[in-house]
């Protein structure tokens, strides 16, 4: 009769417990890991971004060109050999060795002649010279001309950057890269080129693409 007094009151007390919630381990690291992953992309298209605005326009870049409230003026045009693109109102303008927004005053003021205080837009939509960017923890981040003999991959385009700072984090490496309108994030493991002999994670590169590589402590 103890043992079933016994028994019977481990039972009661079982049920008044009741079952505990368990928070799941796995939620929180997928977060952060999630919150890294945005910020490491988001510093690499900053970087690029500041980048792009000491970019001296060349020839052969195609340009896209809007006019804020003049719809129809939209143009996509490719900067000439000589430097030059032809603007409706404008004519004949020399945009080559301008940078960006200068280019945008530039043409700005040409169309003032015309419309009252024009706002100009110009987006780089193809690079003339097909040029990559490195940024990061490389010794010497910018751009870096594609050759025109062969295909460039990940790793000689870090090299060419005068290779990893102390501080960078090479396996969490990403290439980013738009591709018919879609952005892409490829991370890219540089221990399992360097240290595993694995050539094919070693991408070739795209004109235009970004090579980020983050610091370790990210």
């Amino acid at each position: 009769m103890r043992i079933t007094g016994a028994l019977a009151l481990i039972l009661v007390l079982s049920a008044c417990s009741g079952p505990r919630r368990v928070q799941p381990a796995a939620a929180i690291p997928d977060q952060q890991a999630t919150t890294v992953e945005q910020r490491i992309i988001q510093t690499a298209q900053d970087l690029k971004s500041q980048l792009q605005v000491n970019y001296k326009i060349q020839p052969g870049d195609l340009l896209d060109i809007n006019v804020f409230q003049e719809a129809d003026m939209s143009r996509t045009v490719r900067v000439s050999g000589n430097g030059t693109i032809t603007f409706p109102l404008a004519g004949n303008l020399k945009l080559a060795e301008m940078s960006v927004p200068d280019a945008e005053e530039y043409l700005a003021q040409k169309l003032s002649e015309f419309l009252v205080k024009p706002q100009v837009t110009i987006l780089i939509k193809e690079y003339g010279n097909k040029q990559i960017y490195v940024l990061g923890e490389v010794a010497k981040p910018g751009a870096i001309q594609l050759p025109a003999e062969r295909r460039l991959t990940v790793l000689e385009a870090i090299t060419l950057a005068g290779g990893f700072t102390n501080l960078a984090a090479p396996d969490r490496t990403r290439v980013l890269r738009n591709a018919n309108g879609q952005n892409q994030n490829i991370p890219v493991e540089i221990s399992r080129i360097t240290k595993q002999g694995d050539k094919s994670a070693d991408i070739f590169l795209e004109p235009n693409d970004t090579v980020y590589v983050p610091q370790s402590f990210f």
